[in-house]
Parts: C-alpha cells; sequence; structure tokens
C-alpha cells in the first residue's frame, strides 16, 4: 500500500516513521523516477533495532508521526545529558539546505587552510547540481579538492551513496587519503575486493549495491558488457572519476562507461590535469557529461558556456602562489646529463643514420603502414637502451614474417634489421654508456648502501626497466630489495603494494623503475625529491606530468630533476637529439612562465606532441619552430588556467550544543553504555586528545568496509584509536609513512562525519521513544519550544532549514533564535538537573500551538530562504532555453534527414529531462514542523 501525499512532507531525516508495523529512523530520503521518495532507515523498536533497511513511498505505507502528537518526557540524566545529546544528534543528522553553498565541514577536516583548493567546493555547491571538471595542473591537490567536496555532500544528506572510479595503480592511495583525511570509509573494489564481495553475495545480486560507498578501477568498471546491466540498475548520488581524459575519445570503453554513469547520478566530479586534447569537439563530449546543455554547437564555444562546470589552476597562480609558500618547493633547474656513445653505439648511430634516418640509398628499408617514422621508432628505442632496441627489431621482423610469403620488400627490410640487431647485440652492460652515466648520477645524489636517498627513475620501456633492474643494485651495492619496478603488466594489488612501499619511511626501496603508467595520479613526493627520466619522452605533456610525481604540493625539498641523454658524434643525426636537450629545457621555463607545458604547442596530448615532434624531426624543421616559447594561438584551457576569483572562499558554522567532536562523543558513550569503561574496555589519554576502546559489533560492521590488511595489521577491529587532536592525527600519518608495514595510520582523526560519530548519533536518536520530545529546565520565562522545520523539493532535498524557539503560548506566540534561547537558558555540560519538570500533561497541550506557530514562521521565511536556489533556476532555465534555441538552429544545418529527426529528437529528449529536472529541484508541499524539546522553568 502506497503512502498517502499527506504524509509526504513528514518524512524527513531524523524523522520516526512506521512501516510494517515497526519503528524506524529516517536517515536519508532521495526521491525516485517511479516508486516515490526512498526513504533509508534504521531500526529502533525491539524486532528490527539497528537494522538498515529501505523502502518506497510508492510501494510501502510509510506512517510518519504527526507533529501535533508528540508525548512529552522527563529527563532524569545528570545535566540533562540524554536531552542534550538528542538535540545534537538531531543537528548532526539534519541535512543543510540546497541553497546553502557556503562551506560548512570540508574545510574542517585534516587537510592545511588553502582557499584555492575550497573554490572548487563553492563552484560546485553554487550550481544547479555538484557537477564540475576539476582540472587543476599536476600537483596542487585534486584529490583533496575531491575529498572537501564529498563531505559537504555527505553533510547535505546527498551523498549516501558514493562511487569512486580511478587508474588501477591508485585505487588506495586515493582510498587512503579519503579515510585519513576526510573519514570517508570506501570499500575498494580491485581484484582481491570484487571476489570477497562475490562470496558473500548470491551470484544474482547486483555487487553496488552491496556497499553504499565504493572505488573501483576504471580497468575493471570499463567492461560495460560484464557491468553495464549492473551499473544501469543503480542510481549515484556522487561518482567521481579521476584521470577524466581516457573518457574524450567516443566509441572507446572508458566513454561508454562514462555515459552510462553520468546520467545516473546526482553529482559528477571529473579530474583531470589533461582534460582538453586540442579538439573542441572531445573536449565538449566531456563538457556534455556534466551539463548537456552547456554546448549547443561541438565546434565553437566560449568559455561563458562551461565556466559553471570547470575550474583550472597552476602553481603560479595568483590564487594558489600566495598560499602554497614553503609547503611547495620550487624545483632546480633540470640537468641533462649526456652520455657519449661508446664505439659499439656509434656503430648503431652510423647504421641508422645512413641505412634508416638518413639513408644513402635515398629511402629507408621500411615498407608499409608508417614506415617514414618506423626508422625513429627504432631511433628512440636505441636512445632508451640496446635491450630496448632488440625487442623493437625482434617485434618487427615477427611482423615481417607473417606478412606475404615472398615479398621482395619485406625480405629487404628483415635483411636490414638482422643486420641493425647484430651491432646492437655487440653492446654489452660494459659499453652502454647511459647505464654508466646514470650509476655516476645516482651515486652523486647519494644513492647506495647505507644511505636513505631516493629517486624514481622512468623509462618508456619494459626492456629497459627489467635491464636497469638487474644491473643496478650491484654497480650501487643495493640489496635486490632496494629496487622495486613498476609497470602495467602488473596486477592491480600489486601495482598498489609497490607505490605504497616507496612511500615508507623506512622501507628498504631506494629506486622506484617506472614507465609512464605512474606519470599519472601517483603521489612520488614524501619520501623522495629526485627524478631521472632515463630517455626522454618526446612530449612536453608526459614530461610535465612525470615531474609532477615529485613536484607537488607537500613538496618540502627542491625537486631534483635529471635527464639522461645519449649522445653521438656521428653528423647526420647528433643535430636531431639536440631536440632533447630542448625539450627539457622548454618543459621548465613553460612551466615556470605559464604553469602549463602542453599550452606552448596546443595540442593537449601527449601522443599528438610525440607524432608532431618526430615529424618534424624527420622533415629537418627547427625545434623552435614545433614547440614555441609562448602560446601562439588562443587556446581555451589556457584562456580558463589561473583565472579563478581570489577572495576568500566563504564558510560557516554549524549550530551545535558541544564546543567539539570528541566532547560529544566523550559524553554519547556514557549516554548509550551504562559502564563505557566495563563494556567498551575504553582508554583515554588526554595529553594527546586520544580515545581507544573495543568497538561493538554493529560499529564494526561499519568499519569492515576498509582494507582488510589495514584491519588486520592495525587491528582496527579490535580497538578502535582516535583523536581530536590534528597534531596527533598529522603525527601518526607520519609514522605510519616511516613504518615498514603500512601507509595506514593506527590513530585516525576524530571529525563530525567519522563513522565512529555517525553510529553514536544513531544510537542517541533512538534512546527516545515514539513521536517523544525531552522536557529540560532552564532559565525561561515561559515555557520555551525547540522547533525544527523544513521545506522539501520533489527530489526529497531540504530546499529550507530552520531551527527556531517558540514560546508565549497559547495566545501570544513568539518566535526566537534557538542559538539565543540556548544560550540564555544555559543549556550545556554544567546546567543543573533539579527533577522532572511539573505538569508534563499541561506542557502537551501546547504542543499543536508551537507546531502551528511553527508552520507560520515557515510560511513566513519560505521566500527568503529559497531564494537563492530560485535564482539559479531561472538561470539555469534561460541557459536551456538559449542552448535549445541555437541547438535548433544547428539542426537546419544538418544535410541528412535521419541525422536532423535524430538530433531534433535528441534535443527535445534533452530539454523534456533538464526541465523536469528544474522542475523537481523547486520547493514543494508545506513544511514539516516538530517539536524536538520543550525548555520548562524550574518554578
Amino acid at each position: 500500500m502506497a503512502t498517502g501525499k499527506a504524509a509526504l512532507s513528514l518524512i524527513a531525516p531524523g524523522a520516526q516513521v512506521v512501516v510494517r508495523d515497526e519503528e524506524w529512523l529516517v536517515r536519508a530520503v532521495q526521491s525516485t523516477r517511479a516508486d516515490g521518495l526512498m526513504v533509508r532507515v534504521i531500526g529502533t523498536s525491539e524486532l528490527v533495532r539497528d537494522q538498515e533497511a529501505t523502502f518506497f513511498t510508492e510501494l510501502d505505507d510509510v506512517q510518519a508521526l504527526r507533529p501535533e502528537d508528540t508525548r512529552l518526557v522527563a529527563d532524569d540524566t545528570p545535566h540533562f545529558r540524554r536531552s542534550r545529546l538528542y538535540l545534537e544528534a538531531l543537528l548532526r543528522k539534519t541535512p543543510l539546505p540546497m541553497g546553502e553553498s557556503r562551506l560548512a565541514v570540508g574545510h574542517r577536516q585534516l587537510l592545511d587552510e588553502l582557499d584555492y583548493q575550497r573554490r572548487p567546493v563553492q563552484v560546485a555547491l553554487e550550481a544547479l547540481r555538484p557537477r564540475l571538471l576539476i582540472a587543476d595542473a599536476v600537483g596542487l591537490g585534486k584529490t583533496l579538492e575531491v575529498g572537501m567536496l564529498l563531505s559537504e555532500l555527505i553533510h547535505r544528506g546527498r551523498g549516501e551513496r558514493i562511487l569512486v572510479v580511478t587508474p588501477q595503480h591508485i585505487l588506495e592511495q586515493f582510498q587512503l587519503e579519503l579515510w585519513t583525511r576526510f573519514a570517508i570509509p570506501l570499500v575498494r573494489l580491485d581484484s582481491e575486493g570484487i571476489q570477497r564481495v562475490r562470496q558473500k553475495i548470491p551470484a544474482t545480486r547486483n555487487p553496488f549495491t552491496f556497499y553504499k560507498r565504493a572505488i573501483i578501477s576504471i580497468d575493471t568498471l570499463k567492461n560495460t558488457g560484464r557491468y553495464r546491466h549492473h551499473l544501469e540498475g543503480i542510481r549515484w548520488d556522487a561518482v567521481v572519476i579521476d584521470e577524466c581524459h581516457s573518457l574524450i575519445n567516443q566509441g572507446t570503453l572508458n566513454n561508454q562507461l562514462a555515459r552510462v554513469l553520468a546520467p545516473r547520478t546526482e553529482a559528477l566530479i571529473l579530474t583531470s590535469a589533461t582534460p582538453h586534447n586540442g579538439k573542441p569537439e572531445s573536449f565538449a563530449e566531456l563538457v556534455r557529461m556534466l551539463d548537456p546543455t552547456a554546448i549547443a554547437d561541438p565546434s565553437s564555444y566560449e568559455r561563458r558556456d562551461i565556466e559553471h562546470l570547470y575550474v583550472r589552476r597552476h602553481k603560479h597562480s595568483n590564487e594558489v602562489s600566495a598560499e602554497v609558500g614553503s609547503a611547495w618547493a620550487d624545483r632546480l633547474d633540470p640537468v641533462g646529463v649526456h652520455a657519449n656513445a661508446t664505439a659499439p653505439e656509434e656503430a648503431v648511430f652510423d647504421e641508422l643514420a645512413d641505412v634508416w634516418l638518413r639513408p644513402t640509398s635515398g629511402s629507408a628499408p621500411s615498407k608499409g603502414r608508417g614506415r617514414s617514422l618506423f626508422p625513429y621508432t627504432l631511433l628512440k628505442a636505441f636512445l632508451s637502451s640496446h635491450h630496448a632496441a632488440a625487442e623493437t627489431i625482434a617485434n618487427r621482423r615477427k611482423t615481417l614474417a607473417s606478412s606475404v610469403p615472398d615479398d621482395p620488400d619485406a625480405e629487404a627490410e628483415d635483411v636490414a634489421l638482422e643486420r641493425l640487431a647484430g651491432l646492437v647485440d655487440s653492446i654489452d652492460d660494459e659499453s652502454a654508456s647511459k647505464l654508466a652515466a646514470l650509476a655516476s648520477c645516482l651515486r652523486e645524489i647519494g644513492i647506495g648502501r647505507g644511505s636513505s636517498t631516493r629517486a624514481v627513475i622512468f623509462s618508456e620501456r619494459h626492456a629497459t626497466l627489467e635491464w636497469l633492474a638487474s644491473t643496478l643494485p650491484p654497480l650501487l651495492k643495493l640489496s635486490a630489495g632496494a629496487v622495486r619496478v613498476l609497470h602495467g603488466s602488473l596486477a592491480d594489488v600489486d601495482q598498489q603494494d609497490i607505490v605504497e612501499e616507496f612511500a615508507l619511511a623506512d622501507s628498504k626501496v631506494r629506486l622506484l623503475l617506472t614507465g609512464d603508467i605512474a606519470s599519472e595520479g601517483v603521489n612520488l613526493h614524501r619520501e623522495c625529491h629526485h627524478l631521472i627520466h632515463f630517455d626522454l619522452p618526446w612530449s612536453l605533456i608526459r614530461i610535465e606530468q612525470r615531474n609532477g610525481r615529485i613536484d607537488r604540493y607537500g613538496q618540502r625539498h627542491n625537486p631534483d630533476i635529471r635527464a639522461v641523454l645519449l649522445r653521438t658524434a656521428n653528423d647526420k643525426i647528433g643535430g636531431d637529439l639536440d631536440v632533447l636537450d630542448k625539450l627539457l629545457d622548454k618543459e621548465h621555463a613553460a612551466h615556470k612562465a605559464l604553469g602549463d607545458a602542453g599550452s606552448l604547442m596546443g595540442l593537449h596530448s601527449a601522443k599528438e606532441e610525440e607524432d608532431k615532434i618526430t615529424q618534424a624531426v624527420a622533415d629537418g624543421e627547427e625545434i623552435d619552430e614545433v614547440v614555441p616559447d609562448s602560446p601562439a594561438e588562443f587556446d581555451l584551457l589556457m584562456a580558463i588556467a589561473g583565472d579563478s576569483a581570489t577572495d576568500p572562499v566563504e564558510t560557516t558554522g554549524t549550530l551545535s550544543l558541544f564546543a567539539n567532536d570528541a566532547e560529544f562523543v566523550d559524553e554519547a558513550i556514557h549516554e548509550v553504555f551504562e559502564d563505557p569503561n566495563e563494556s567498551l574496555d575504553v582508554h583515554r589519554e588526554p595529553e594527546h586528545e586520544l580515545l581507544s576502546f573495543v568497538p561493538p559489533e554493529d560499529l564494526r560492521r561499519r568499519l569492515e568496509v576498509l582494507p582488510q590488511s589495514y584491519l588486520k595489521e592495525r587491528k582496527v577491529l579490535e580497538r578502535v584509536k582516535v583523536t581530536s587532536s590534528r597534531t596527533v592525527a598529522e603525527e601518526s600519518l607520519r609514522l605510519a609513512r616511516e613504518s615498514s608495514d603500512s601507509l595506514w595510520p593506527e590513530v585516525v582523526h576524530l571529525s563530525s562525519q567519522h563513522p565512529l560519530v555517525d553510529w553514536l548519533s544513531d544510537k542517541l536518536l533512538v534512546e527516545l521513544g515514539r513521536n517523544e520530545a525531552p522536557v529540560l529546565i532552564g532559565a525561561v520565562e515561559s515555557p520555551t519550544f525547540l522547533v525544527q522545520g523544513v521545506y522539501s523539493n520533489r527530489r526529497g532535498q531540504a530546499t529550507v532549514v530552520e531551527w527556531f524557539a517558540v514560546d508565549g503560548l497559547p495566545d501570544h506566540a513568539r518566535v526566537r533564535s534557538i542559538r539565543e534561547v540556548l544560550d540564555s537558558a544555559g543549556v550545556g555540560p554544567t546546567m543543573a538537573n533539579p527533577g522532572p519538570a511539573a505538569q508534563l500533561a499541561s506542557l502537551e497541550t501546547l504542543v499543536p500551538a508551537a507546531v502551528e506557530a511553527g508552520r507560520r514562521h515557515m510560511g513566513d521565511v519560505k521566500a527568503d530562504r529559497t531564494a537563492s536556489v530560485a535564482a539559479r533556476l531561472r538561470d539555469h532555465q534561460r541557459r536551456l532555453s538559449a542552448w535549445r534555441k541555437t541547438s535548433k538552429a544547428l539542426i537546419g544545418d544538418l544535410s541528412a534527414e535521419r541525422t536532423r529527426a535524430r538530433r531534433a529528437q535528441e534535443v527535445d529528449d534533452i530539454t523534456a529531462g533538464t526541465e523536469a529536472l528544474i522542475e523537481s529541484l523547486e520547493t514543494a508541499g508545506g513544511p514539516l514542523v516538530r517539536v524536538v524539546a520543550v525548555i520548562a522553568s524550574g518554578s
């Protein structure tokens, strides 16, 4: 049986309801397309106590309790502890209204106070829906910006179901940041995590409904054939897609994944330092995922079309440079470490020059597709290492062997490759000049036995990485365990383990050898400030991405970046190699002047940069003509970069009866448990503001989503350890980084959204019976009713939240500030409890009058409180109208009738969907008004 319409406005977070003859506490409310309101609850009556459930108002009769029938109850606890904690829990569980765009909780988490990191949160909260591309340059802290925004959404009741999608090698890093900095627990669905979930649920169960907040790799999830039906059957409150530039190209699996997720989430947060590949149409594809009405013509749009969806700054932006200070040391000038070719290497250079690159015969022996640039593939492989060159030659010969039999061109090329292979094979470790140069460079910076210095070494070639891993330890007198190799062929769990091990201060790892899998998203700066390009990419973007692994916010030492560059005496190609020195210098100059080296060529694609530079070298062009010292053309990305506001990001406090979270937790534990020292084995260290205890079963269930290794190593399920001291929490993180076991700290920061706080709040709210409100004794002239008022939109989201007090009842009702009343009445931890208030029955007769006065007050404040949301809705309606008009006009320019019809239908569907969205966000129905407590006088 469906819920009656009159009851819908009474269903709000914190309200008590009766469903299927059991009592429940409402935790969250959300609208659905077909089943009315989705009401998430936790059981309060004996049979369902502490059980979580979800009901739909079109399928179940959710009986909201009438506020006029509220029964008043006495509070016999010391200092009215139960009443104060009940009120506090209700305050914490009530979401902020949609119109509140100031930061309330995100900035209070465990991170530095930086306005530039708060800016994206402000932009997202001011939008119609929180949908934003965070395109900050490498190193600014996009993960922290995401964490702050998710914190705000959770506090607003708009972040219950969260999905985070990242590259597989940074799954744990992202999960760690969100837990230790923001107390947001995500279950990690890597290969091991998915296997555990499969063991717990039936084969037919959607794995994404089992956990409400999850993190998964894009490599796993992009298999839409396997997961699509699961993804299509669920809606998210927030989806985060990290390194989103991989979504741009239509037809790819990544793009298909994004198209499935984007329309099925309220909030969509995309992050990438390189979101623009130089093609307006591709970038428009990314923007349309955020707002399909932002861009009408994907080949022609302006900054004003997208500025509400986009934030980009770099280190030298005014807003950023004013704040980072010593927390981000300036990088040193890069050093090109030249290695002069040995005789065997010169023989290879001569062969490459005379036969392949500048052939004396007039044409290179390479045939088939890509033949003109294949000689440079050989050159780049050799510039990496003789092992990489040998591998490239072998692979090419295999391809030729499988081509058309008896092809004379293929046979000629194979003969040339065989001769080149012979020359390459004559090079050994002793005659590999780059190896000697690298070893010398590493000794110079301090790598060696007994030293704590670390370095990360990049190479594009797997064969080169494996060769270095085998040769460097004996050269530098390092143990085999001091070197780790990271590449894409490793399992996701192994990749995460290597990244974590390199970040641990007391791990034995001194050298991380990695390919470009680690050039995006990985934090390598905590224990390392030396980076060496063993082979330098022919792309400014890729160089900058690599350098950003150690050159990022939080780097306290000057990043030291070097590149080992092989030099030849061969005049034919010696000049070609000058390009590498120039690329190294140009990236550094652009980074200092513009904050974005990719803007110089305007291509915004590492591959396209490499292809263009390679072609230019092949054609004998000067590198300065291809890579200018400043952007030659207007660049949409650069036009927005660094141009965000510089005024302080506004924040707001939250109404609370307690000085801090620790005080609330301490009193709550004593209220919920009769003897917490006995039942929880509570231990306190006041000097460290530390609290630890044995978690009960229902709290353990909330923590089990965290990594099993963390739970086991830190024994989290045996003893929870939290601290309200930011200093102690940061020290715990530092000690974890210096440990050889895990980056996950033993003690975590206690914040307002820690599962412990949420768990206690749930328990406090169910201490009162059905439709009951407590009575306190305080310094008031007449009985004063504390009232909560909430207006919602059709999606169940709060648009007005008002806390106020009513006295002077029944005939002279007066509405006052609840903060003023609480202060003047002396409500706090030291207030005396003289005993039960007299005449509870007579006080109850005033409840209907208090509710009615509350409804009148809510009607009076409605227009003012909803003005900001109404203005946003009008702005979006105007934007929609303009988009529809332009889109319809563009349809007339299409030549094919079928294409015109398809596009017209698409425009109509998007218009109808957006109009429905706008309508659903308007405040609807009457207010929820309820008495939450009464303060009576003691006389």
